[in-house]
């Protein structure tokens, strides 16, 4: 069948990869995709939010399944929109992407299906929520309610820095509308893993987790980015029972069924191994992971195409997800100043090279075709270069080889990626 995957980032690199290497795939498309995107499928200059053209496209190529990868297109209703035209899509729908879109849905949801979760407290008036910091003290999280590019989640470690966070969301506006609303949030204690889960909405196969590293420098210094990298397997779920996992889960796929709500696609989970509470619920996206998946992807010892298609259809109950032993490891490559601004254009040298090592593979991000035929940067954060290894060890040892042979101007990069599974090993 013909694919068509939505989106232009490393994630969806990833994606359409992995799909290239499924048995029911006869062709690939990908809107609007990227450079490297473009040798593996026909990318198509459709924006990821024009719902009625993307649909028109799949109806006239007679594409047998669309992925989803970022999530503004879920928000919007691209599932309910092409499910009413009878196109096979793999994404929730609207009222199921709400538990990414709406941080106020979400951790309302959480509360009253007993999904394990921190305490919190929602405003619309920014000097409630003050109050409400001045009387729990810092260390405290403050969340901005709608979609803000990553960045609307605020951890103050003072609580000026929580008042300073809510006049931004409130009163300046820094993320528009998606301030309209704020979450003041207990400051949940422990080591971060992402797990996500395939559903279609009457039961879920959860993915090998990962762990990826959001601040821009070594030991998680600087501001906080879109992702620097990641590794899976995590060492940290070593000692956390899997049913406690399984439980979050649960509680979350009876909660949207109790709720009416269909929701085929990926749960994707941020998740607090807490010392005292175990492990609590930070976070839903709708979708998958960047750059998670460019570590579980290479991990997969199954037809993703066929996982997507039964997930759509409502069947995943009759997959079994199996899993390489190899560990795989993602070294983000970002352009001179992000995550703050950033020059674009900067020719991307070596890349054939660094790929030809065994086990490597370079996904697109931020990258697009200069006018001599060169590939430049494009974006913030602009390659994701990833290695499977025997052991984490051994797949960091790999994915920094690569990296020693790929170069452009102001490149910049985490030396530590995977650090924390390499001290605890």
């Amino acid at each position: 069948m013909k694919i068509l995957v939505i989106g232009s980032g490393g994630r969806e690199h990833a994606l359409v990869w992995k799909l290239a290497q499924s048995k029911l795939a006869t062709k690939l498309y990908c809107a609007p995709g990227n450079p490297g995107i473009a040798q593996l499928a026909e990318c198509v200059p459709i924006a990821p939010t024009d719902i009625p053209k993307l649909a028109d496209f799949v109806q006239l190529q007679c594409i047998g399944l669309t992925v989803v990868g970022p999530e503004a297109p879920l928000c919007a209703g691209i599932a309910d929109y092409f499910k009413a035209r009878r196109l096979r899509i793999f994404g929730p729908s609207q009222a199921g992407a709400q538990l990414e879109g709406s941080k106020v849905f979400s951790k309302k949801f959480f509360l009253k299906h007993g999904v394990p979760t921190g305490r919190a407290e929602i405003f619309t008036d920014a000097n409630a929520a003050r109050a409400c910091v001045r009387k729990w003290g810092a260390p405290v999280v403050v969340k901005a309610d709608g979609l803000a590019a990553g960045k609307g989640v605020i951890v103050a470690q003072t609580v000026a820095e929580a008042e300073q966070a809510i006049a931004d969301i409130m009163e300046k506006k820094v993320f528009g509308a998606a301030g309209d609303q704020l979450i003041v949030e207990e400051c949940l204690v422990g080591e971060e893993a992402s797990v996500m889960a395939l559903t279609d909405g009457k039961c879920f196969r959860i993915l090998a987790a990962a762990q990826d590293h959001k601040r821009i420098g070594d030991n998680d210094t600087g501001p906080n980015t879109g992702g620097m990298g990641a590794y899976s397997p995590t060492p940290a779920l070593d000692k956390v029972p899997p049913e406690q996992i399984r439980n979050i889960f649960e509680r979350t796929l009876a909660g949207l069924q109790t709720d009416g709500i269909d929701y085929r696609g990926v749960l994707y989970a941020g998740i607090m191994l807490t010392k005292d509470h175990g492990p609590m619920l930070l976070e839903y996206n709708c979708r998958f992971g960047d750059p998670e998946t460019q570590v579980v992807l290479p991990r997969m010892d199954f037809d993703l195409a066929e996982a997507c298609r039964a997930t759509a259809d409502g069947k995943l109950g009759e997959m079994t997800l199996a899993w390489k032993p190899e560990a795989a490891v993602c070294v983000v490559l970002a352009s001179g100043g992000y995550p703050g601004d950033y020059a674009k254009g900067k020719v991307i040298s070596v890349l054939d090279d660094a790929a030809k090592l065994p086990g490597v593979t370079v996904f697109h991000a931020g990258t697009k075709a200069g006018a001599d035929g060169a590939i430049v940067t494009d974006g913030g954060r602009v390659l994701g270069v990833t290695a499977l290894g025997d052991g984490i060890a051994g797949a960091v040892a790999r994915a920094y080889e690569a990296v020693a042979r790929i170069h452009f101007d102001g490149m910049q990069y985490r030396r530590d990626i995977a650090g924390r599974a390499l001290r605890k090993r």
